[in-house]
């Protein structure tokens, strides 16, 4: 039974992060720690979390002195990480029960040091908890395999999916960008040649940004974040990376009608 670290960045989330910490309590897997990086929030959510810690030991929280951004707070858990596997959640999505022993099931038959699976979309105003969670029909589909080039032309991974073998791979830190840090974690890992294993079974819930929130900012500023990831991160040439911001921005529009 591996252990799983798991990986929650916490800003200002008092309404979700008791449903996101709860779904990992509610884990059929139950070997695992999760390392919380609270990124000073000012809302109560740092409050919330030490009082749920303290109920189990698992929960492992921190607090950064001052807000550094959510590639910052992830890369502050990763450094704490025991586990065998790191995984991550955001502290406005939740796992489906039954999520780590499928995963670890198909990671453990796969010969990718990198794995992830489909999920479900929810509203913004999602209330609900994830062990009483009906399908439905708005599943982000994950392929079976992917490589370097097949993720220039779309971020085919939702963070909240995604797990790494700490025993192919070491520890995997995520680049210092405001957003698309994921994304960029992703591309390093499959760069030298390695692939990700998908597996197109809806087990997590992502919920949609509010209006206006960074995470759903305008496709203007995306563009930008695309721009940086792919020129200063991953050293790209310019017709390279004209040619990947056109791919991923496309199909990027098609998964946001999901």
């Amino acid at each position: 039974m591996p252990l799983v670290s798991v990986i929650m960045p916490v800003y200002d989330a008092i309404e979700t992060v008791e449903a996101s910490i709860r779904s990992v309590q509610d884990q059929s897997h139950t070997d695992w720690e999760l390392l919380i990086t609270d990124d000073a929030s000012t809302d109560g959510s740092w409050e919330l979390v030490q009082q749920l810690a303290a109920e189990d030991a698992r929960i492992k929280p921190a607090r950064a002195e001052v807000s550094g951004g959510a590639a910052r707070a992830r890369n502050a858990a990763i450094d704490r990480a025991q586990g065998s596997y790191v995984a991550f959640l955001d502290a406005d999505d939740q796992w489906l029960p039954g999520k780590l022993d499928r995963q670890l099931a198909f990671a453990a038959g796969s010969d990718a040091p990198l794995t992830f699976t489909a999920y479900y979309k929810v509203a913004a105003d999602f209330d609900g908890a994830a062990r009483d969670f009906d399908p439905t029909d708005r599943v982000v589909h994950a392929p079976a395999q992917v490589d370097y080039r097949a993720m220039l032309q779309q971020n085919h991974i939702g963070c909240l999916t995604a797990m790494y073998d700490v025993q192919q791979l070491g520890l995997r830190r995520m680049p210092d960008l405001r957003k698309r840090q994921d994304y960029g974690l992703w591309l390093s890992i499959l760069r030298d040649g390695d692939h990700a294993r998908g597996l197109d079974e809806p087990l997590a819930l992502y919920r949609e940004a509010h209006p206006g929130s960074l995470s759903g900012g305008s496709r203007l500023r995306l563009v930008r974040y695309n721009w940086q990831l792919y020129r200063e991160v991953e050293g790209l040439s310019v017709p390279r990376s004209v040619w990947a911001l056109g791919q991923v921005t496309v199909r990027s529009t098609l998964k946001r009608r999901v």
